[in-house]
Parts: structure tokens; sequence; C-alpha cells
């Protein structure tokens, strides 16, 4: 059979593995949940990989890459900082490795997201996309002319950590009005506290149903995205902005409205205009998970290089 690839998204409630074919197609897929701490989350990734394998006959994996949140050391796939998963000074790609007996490549979960979503959409060699992940925080990862850019020290895409108001409130990092505090879930929760399963939805609902401290957070929230947008075109000049993460599940709504946003600023500002920026923002395309296939890609031994 020909060999296949596989990619595994760690999230903090579930691990998604994907086999990928040469050419790209997703193959077969499993979903299992994440469990907490190390052990755990190892036990759950090579779950997923067993049952991965077991899925697709003669399954055997010409390469293994993972996608996880925190801070990856991307020579040796040790992972700190995973906060949600439990998980700090994880030898992750080492243990992996010997579980699975064949080598295992590590990416921070948004880098290889970006990966994923730049090869779902079909793009070139020679086009540039931001991937722009709205979850519980805000963050982007940058593919140039089909490679990551990471940045000297691997900062590159943080962008949910630059300060829009200075004397707004304080953020985790130490700064304060972030970017992060208004265009993201966590952002929406402290200005919209809620025990609603699905918070963004609510905060839309009671928007819609003239709220006004719910309008005041939704407004908030779609003119930062919408900043963030700028942002990366001004400072990368991509010729694509995706929107992906929990908060892209709003779909079409989400996406018009920082349209709209963006116009109302061209139609102030010739230069803005001369952008296009509604032009160059799309979503992540749905039904598939773009960390796990940028995942599958990490694996390959030169995808993904870069500063």
């Amino acid at each position: 059979m020909t060999a296949l690839r596989a990619g595994i998204d760690i999230g903090g409630t579930k691990t998604e593995a994907v086999a990928v074919d040469p050419a790209g197609t997703v193959v077969h897929r499993v979903r299992r949940p994440t469990g907490f701490g190390a052990d755990a989350v190892l036990a759950s990734a090579v779950a997923a990989v067993e049952e991965l394998a077991a899925g697709v006959q003669d399954a055997d994996f010409a390469s293994i890459g993972v996608g996880i949140p925190g801070a990856v050391d991307l020579a040796t796939g040790r992972v700190d900082h995973a906060v949600n998963l439990g998980v700090t000074g994880l030898d992750l790609g080492g243990e992996l490795g010997r579980r699975l007996g064949r080598e295992v490549r590590v990416e921070n979960d948004v880098n290889a997201a970006a990966l994923g979503a730049f090869a779902l959409l079909g793009l070139g060699p020679a086009q540039s996309m931001a991937y722009l992940n709205l979850g519980t925080g805000l963050a982007a990862g940058l593919v140039l002319e089909g490679r990551l850019w990471r940045g000297s020290r691997g900062v590159a895409g943080e962008i949910g950590h630059i300060p829009v108001d200075p004397s707004g409130p304080e953020c985790a990092c130490g700064q304060r009005g972030c970017l992060e505090l208004t265009a993201s879930g966590s952002g929406i929760a402290r200005q919209w506290p809620t025990d609603d399963r699905k918070p963004v939805r609510a905060l839309y609902a009671a928007a819609d149903a003239g709220d006004p401290v719910a309008v005041a957070v939704r407004s908030r929230l779609v003119d930062n995205v919408a900043a963030a947008v700028r942002l990366l075109v001004l400072t990368v000049d991509v010729d694509d902005v995706v929107i992906g993460g929990g908060l892209a599940s709003l779909g079409e709504v989400l996406l018009a409205e920082v349209r709209q946003v963006l116009g109302g600023w061209a139609r102030g500002s010739e230069f803005l205009a001369s952008l296009e920026l509604p032009d160059r923002i799309d979503l992540v395309p749905g039904g598939m998970n773009a960390a796990a296939v940028g995942a599958a890609l990490v694996g390959v031994a030169d995808a993904g290089k870069g500063a």
C-alpha cells in the first residue's frame, strides 16, 4: 500500500489523528478524548495512532507529526507550558517515538494548523498566508512562500500580545490592553460571563436580542478581529488571512461582520482601500481539522522548515 503520513492534533479536550496519502487526501481519521497530564496525553496520542493504523489496511506510516499547544522545542520535540493539558517539560517527540517505534516531529498547534489550512486551500509555493487562530487566546501562524515562518525566537505571529489599548486591563503576559483581551474566547468570557456551553453563540444571541452589554462586547470582538487582519497584512503583506479556531464556528456571520468593518475603514482611507482587505480574508475550510492535516505535513522531514 502507498505510504501514508499520520498527523495528530492534541487539544485540550480531544485528540484527533488523520492519515494522509501522498496527494494530500485524508483517507482516515479518528478522534479520542485527551487525558490530563503527561502520561494521559502520551497514552491518548499512542491510542489515536494505533486506532488510525487499524482503520487503514496494511498501514505503515512513512512519518508521524504532532501539533500541540504550548512552547515547542523543534529540535528535541520537548513541550513546555501546555497549561490546559497539564503538561510542561515533556519530551513528547522522544517519548512518542520510543512508544511508536519511529521518529515523531512536534510543532505548536497554531503553526500546524497554518500549514494544514495552506494545504487544504490548495495554495501554491509562491503564495503566502496568515492563519488567524481565534480560540481561547489569539495568535497567528505564518506560511510564507509555502513554508512556516517562526521568527528568530519562535514568536512570529504572537499578535494577541500586541497592546492596542495601553490603559486597558492587564493581560496575563504582563502588558495592558493586548489584542487578545477582546478578540478571543477568554476575552469574551472576561467581559460577558455565562454558564452556556456555547458562550460565543450565546453572546451573539443576546446581542441580537438587544442586550446592550452583549452588543458592546460583540462590537469590540469584531472590531479587533478586523484589527488583527489589518495588522497581519500591514506587517507581512500576505495574500490571504484565513480565520480558524473555536470562534470561527460562527462562520459566515463573523466573516461578514469583519468584512463590513474593514470596508468601513477603507471608505475613510484611500490607503486601506488600496489593500482590498475584505477580499483577502476567508474561513478555514470546514469539515476538516487543519491542525491534524498540518501535523501530518510537519512529520515530513523537510516540511514547514523556516526561520
